[in-house]
């Protein structure tokens, strides 16, 4: 594999805490590594440690601050990783500790901090405390580490609630107890191989204390904390149905009018988003703080309204959450101005910063998400029968503008896998190939979130465009993705890359994360602010829009001007 050099300056030393409210998450611009599909060392189609890091020096080169690892420990792999059958571990699958001390002293070495996946609300059913769990009799301390319940019924032959899969399909599943008979239920607010932790139980959380150091000892910068919203369910654990038009993880398809007004507080499920997860960071918080050079916990919860949300992020909790309402908001401008304003608010409140995002691995990809027509709920994902499909250039044109945009924006950002690319959706995976266990458990309803997992390109003259030494791949790359390898973008004007580039360094010379917005009032279909001084202006509307007077030069465009005006769906930032 061709290892790619950092080509922007590299610090002289390892990351060092920063000043008081300088912290470098309240700036920083975070990358996902997806492990399985950045890059293969050893040609078997999977992603691995050692490929990571001999592609730190291209991260480097895009300009980020830090690196987040999706799972890459012990797991057998049916949801991709987060299904973890070892916390302290790494999965043969992607290498072993050394390989990832390595990698994470080359990360160091080149200035970039990283932080790992916790998966905290439910383990693999091939765990050892699962195992233990299901050898041991009913009203154990080992069944107590998990949710089993008796099930209803004349013979328990019933699930002790209604409560459906994220995956779809019954939260329940029913065991054999070790001398045959049918016995308990246990809970899987995911796939029935992802049984849930019971956080009630003290034992449960002196381990993930444990693992927390065992991590935090070797280095790690801090965790993003998968299904932070989870772990704690309502006393009780009463029925509850999900209002129609919402997404598997709570996330609603919103419409622009929706959206710009989006303020209630929708019901709470009884599973997620409950008041007891709070002594769950806070104690975790404390653990953290045992440890020098400012670790930090981001969660991944998926919380409404934002006021709600920013709970999370209290001084005394976890220090970043992504903003999914900002992912969810649809490519409007009304709409878009009021859910900034109301996050900058929201998390400001609490003295934390807003945390931008528009892709990760669980959506679409933003490159063709914000260009679809009718309704795409998250999780759902999309394919070759979905109706709607946008044209891939128009798209793309739209998507650069909604990351130009996000990156003027004060707070830190995350950017996912190949969207420095420009990479639509994989949407004609062929059905053999799907792995989601969304498409599984919905018999195929769902297509999944598959299509923005596929492995990315680098070389477009190599065998898999440069993902490993072969052609093998995990899952199949499209034959276009030869138009959006690294090494036909690297330093071409107007590329993707170069944007994505160019937008980095801006973003830090101008200190942006710091910055605004104050509004400017443009008319028409635009949106316009100051943030230190630069300004930034976007068209949402289908004719092009004159830039305001004195505002400075060009200095990023998402797209070309059109006679020195502004076309639709393209962001300029003027300083």
């Amino acid at each position: 594999m061709t290892t790619i050099a950092a080509t922007t300056p590299t610090p002289d030393t390892a990351p060092t805490p920063s000043a008081p409210g300088r912290e470098w998450w309240r700036s920083a611009v975070i990358y996902q590594v997806y492990p399985r599909s950045f890059a293969d060392s050893d040609g078997d189609g999977m992603g691995d440690l050692p490929g990571i890091t001999s592609r730190l020096g291209a991260l480097r080169g895009l300009g980020v601050d830090a690196v987040w690892l999706s799972p890459f420990q012990r797991s057998p792999q049916r949801d991709a990783g987060y299904d973890v059958s070892d916390y302290r571990d790494v999965d043969p699958r992607f290498g072993t500790l050394a390989d990832f001390d390595a990698m994470l002293a080359e990360a160091h070495d080149l200035g970039l901090r990283v932080i790992i996946d916790i998966v905290p609300n439910h383990s693999s059913s091939d765990h050892a405390w699962f195992q233990e769990a299901l050898a041991a009799a009913p009203g154990s301390a080992e069944r107590a580490r998990y949710i089993f319940r008796d099930g209803k019924g004349e013979n328990g032959e019933l699930p002790p609630n209604n409560w459906e899969s994220i995956f779809g399909g019954h939260a329940w599943t029913r065991i054999t107890e070790p001398d045959g008979t049918p016995g308990q239920w246990y809970l899987h607010l995911f796939d029935k191989s992802q049984p849930d932790l019971d956080w009630e139980n003290p034992w449960v959380w002196e381990q993930f204390r444990g693992i927390l150091r065992f991590w935090l000892d070797r280095g790690v910068d801090g965790f993003r904390v998968d299904v932070a919203h989870g772990m704690v369910k309502e006393a009780g654990l009463p029925d509850y149905t999900p209002p129609a038009g919402t997404g598997s993880m709570g996330g609603v398809a919103l419409e622009p009018e929706i959206a710009a007004h989006a303020e209630s507080d929708p019901p709470t499920p009884p599973y997620f988003a409950q008041d007891g997860v709070h002594a769950i960071y806070r104690d975790w918080h404390k653990v953290l703080e045992e440890y020098a050079g400012d670790r930090v916990l981001c969660g991944e919860a998926w919380v409404e309204p934002l006021d709600k949300l920013a709970r999370w992020v209290r001084p005394d909790e976890m220090q970043q959450t992504f903003n999914f309402g900002y992912l969810e908001t649809p490519w409007d401008a009304r709409a878009l101005r009021s859910i900034i304003d109301r996050s900058i608010e929201a998390f400001s409140s609490v003295g934390a910063p807003s945390t931008w995002v528009l892709s990760n691995h669980d959506v679409v990809r933003h490159a063709t998400r914000l260009a679809l027509e009718g309704e795409n709920l998250q999780g759902h994902g999309i394919g070759p029968k979905t109706k709607g499909l946008p044209d891939p250039a128009f798209a793309l044109h739209r998507a650069r503008a909604a990351t130009a945009l996000m990156l003027a924006l004060p707070g830190s950002a995350y950017l996912y896998q190949g969207e420095e690319l420009g990479l639509p959706e994989a949407i004609d995976l062929p059905d053999d190939a799907r792995q989601d266990p969304t498409w599984f458990r919905t018999d195929g309803e769902r297509y999944g979130r598959d299509g923005c997992r596929v492995p990315i390109p680098w070389e477009g003259d190599a065998a898999s465009y440069g993902f490993g030494p072969g052609s093998a791949s995990w899952l199949p790359q499209p034959a276009a993705w030869a138009n959006y390898t690294r090494s036909s973008q690297d330093g071409v004007t107007g590329s993707t890359l170069t944007m994505y580039q160019d937008a980095l360094r801006l973003r830090r010379q101008h200190d942006l994360a710091f910055g605004g917005p104050e509004w400017i009032e443009l008319g028409g279909n635009t949106l316009a602010f100051r943030t230190g001084d630069v300004t930034v202006v976007v068209n949402f509307g289908t004719e092009a829009v004159a830039l305001p007077e004195g505002a400075g030069d060009v200095v990023l465009a998402s797209g070309p001007l059109q006679d020195g005006d502004l076309p639709r769906d393209t962001t300029v930032w003027l300083a």
